[in-house]
């Protein structure tokens, strides 16, 4: 599997098989592709994450010890299923709270009633991940059940509680607070994420109305002043009704302060139907925004490749630019 095959699944995002193949099942909790069944499929070193989806157009089989992806019969990708620690291979990635009383229009997760872990259950699954032997990072991400401050404090707490016992990197991801940068970082993150959804200004006013895209900005600005060079990225969906010429003005605008942008095809959620008008990128557009990407980290010396924690070194969803691309 190449760039240009890993673009061709995640631009369709499923695939349709029996779910009894799987032994690693994962439903994430966060983001807008909550709620949907899905696992992890790896090909010569690139990793996919796909839901299981009747529907899906593509269509997996095993065939001895491998499983085939196909679309009208014929063959696209084969690989393995790959065994996941918590959410991702490899790290121990933990949803503090699956509630948000932020209504992005393109997400799920305020609708979907989830739950909010007490801090002895994600030590407890944390220690678990750890026991296996296979834990080389942990990452932390949270909705917001009542106010951004209150999650800073939790992930203050949870990762204070953490580092004093655990070596390996710690990566967290919330909504930033007016003092949430230094106070990560004081307690022991290595990397840290906030997430601006769009860069399109217009579009995140429509979509993220109980956010502010300027404010999220200088939060990543002094992200970068507070964790260093190749220490903090954002999720930006693409799909959302965004021209091109749009996304590149907003990647070239993260990637001038600092900041590694991720781009994530946005997922069209039945929750969500009526609010967002959702085009899930055609494996086209993934390659030519990722190509420029790259030509943009290159330019301003950052590197996709150098993280530790969370999505960038993880692959599923994504993307990377300095990892599935041939240098």
């Amino acid at each position: 599997m190449n760039a240009e095959t890993k673009a061709q699944l995640i631009s369709v995002g499923s695939v349709n098989m029996d779910p009894s193949l799987i032994h690693w099942l994962t439903i994430p909790t966060a983001g807008p592709g909550a709620g949907n069944v899905a696992f992890f499929f790896n090909s010569e070193g690139h990793r996919v994450r796909l839901a299981v989806k009747e529907t899906s157009p593509l269509e997996a089989k095993m065939e001895g010890e491998e499983l085939v992806i196909r679309k009208d019969g014929t063959e696209i990708a084969r690989g393995s299923i790959e065994e996941e620690l918590i959410h991702c291979p490899d790290q121990a990635f933990i949803t503090m709270c699956e509630q948000c009383v932020f209504d992005c229009k393109f997400c799920p997760v305020p609708k979907l009633n989830g739950k909010v872990k007490s801090m002895d259950q994600m030590l407890k699954m944390i220690d678990d991940a750890n026991e296996t032997g296979r834990m080389k990072a942990i990452s932390i991400t949270s909705g917001v059940e009542i106010s951004a401050e209150d999650e800073v404090e939790r992930a203050e707490k949870l990762i204070r509680r953490l580092r004093a016992k655990y070596k390996v990197p710690i990566g967290v991801s919330v909504y930033p607070t007016e003092d949430s940068t230094s106070r990560l970082k004081f307690a022991g993150a290595t990397e840290l994420k906030y997430n601006v959804e769009t860069m399109d200004r217009k579009l995140h006013a429509e979509l993220c109305p109980d956010q502010d895209l300027e404010y999220l900005l200088n939060a990543l600005r002094e992200g970068v002043k507070v964790f260093g060079k190749n220490k903090v990225c954002s999720n930006v969906i693409i799909g959302l009704g965004e021209s091109d010429e749009s996304a590149k003005k907003g990647i070239e605008e993260l990637v001038s302060i600092g900041v590694v942008p991720i781009l994530r095809a946005a997922a069209r959620h039945p929750l969500r139907e009526g609010e967002v008008t959702v085009e899930r990128p055609s494996a086209e557009r993934l390659l030519n925004l990722n190509r420029f990407l790259k030509e943009k980290l290159d330019e301003y010396g950052l590197r996709a490749d150098k993280f530790e924690t969370m999505c960038l070194p993880c692959t599923g969803c994504d993307i990377n630019p300095h990892i599935d691309f041939e240098n």
